[in-house]
């Protein structure tokens, strides 16, 4: 019998189960819920009733609460994370710089990550027809342009010797969703690679290459990125060592 919540997940090659998992891991909060991680086929559980009935959209994450309700949407779990339990605030530690993350963490989820996984989604068809409704090319190459233009501002933002969107020490959850943007647009059906194309953002993904919270959260070796899955990977090497 276990008294940990318990989370509905996925595989690190899924965005945005992987920025809640990065979160956990950089709160220091991921070793006290249970993981279920979906294969996320696409007559997987996620479609099936039991998890339908938790969420009926479907989709991972999913948190189970203690009284037996859910609570789903990436954003929306980590708000709540952050906030009840104890430890760094990675969304902000005071007013100003809650506004601040949650500018930044909304122009990189609309206007890269989410075109990154709408170009995978129109582009690609091997997540089924439940989810793959439509096929198309030039929306598609839209998205991979939108995203590019948007990650050469943020290029332009790191490009002041920061380290970190804000200004910090420490990454907050808008530094999350941009490494998760910089490792899905690397997935082979996406190939956009946006820290081969910008030398800030290569460097801010290096950073993050470097830190046990990246490690931990990749340590799968799922995300379908050869340079985190591979033995010989730079992330890999040092999930080794540590």
């Amino acid at each position: 019998m276990t008294n940990k919540l318990r989370l509905f997940t996925s595989p690190s090659a899924f965005p945005n189960p992987q920025r809640l998992r990065l979160f956990m891991h950089e709160k220091g909060i991921a070793d006290q819920f249970e993981e279920r991680i979906y294969d996320m086929s696409p007559v997987g559980e996620q479609r099936q009733w039991p998890h339908l009935k938790m969420n009926p959209w479907g989709e991972t994450p999913t948190l189970e609460l203690a009284d037996g309700s859910y609570l789903a949407e990436t954003a929306a779990i980590v708000r709540y994370l952050d906030q009840s339990y104890p430890g760094r605030r990675i969304m902000g530690s005071d007013p100003l710089q809650q506004g601040l993350d949650t500018m930044w963490e909304n122009r990189i989820w609309v206007h890269i990550l989410y075109r990154i996984v709408t170009m995978f989604h129109v582009l690609h068809n091997g997540l089924g027809p439940k989810v793959e409704l439509t096929s198309n090319h030039a929306w598609g190459e839209h998205c991979r342009k939108e995203a590019l233009a948007h990650a050469g501002l943020v290029n332009q933002h790191l490009s002041d010797g920061r380290d970190w969107m804000l200004g910090g020490d420490e990454p907050t959850f808008a530094d999350i969703t941009m490494a998760t943007a910089i490792a899905f647009s690397k997935f082979p059906v996406n190939a956009t690679p946006l820290d081969e194309r910008f030398e800030h953002v290569d460097a801010f993904w290096q950073r993050w290459q470097l830190r046990p919270s990246f490690q931990a959260a990749y340590a799968d070796r799922n995300s379908g990125v050869l340079e985190l899955d591979s033995p010989g990977s730079q992330t890999a090497t040092l999930i080794t060592m540590s």
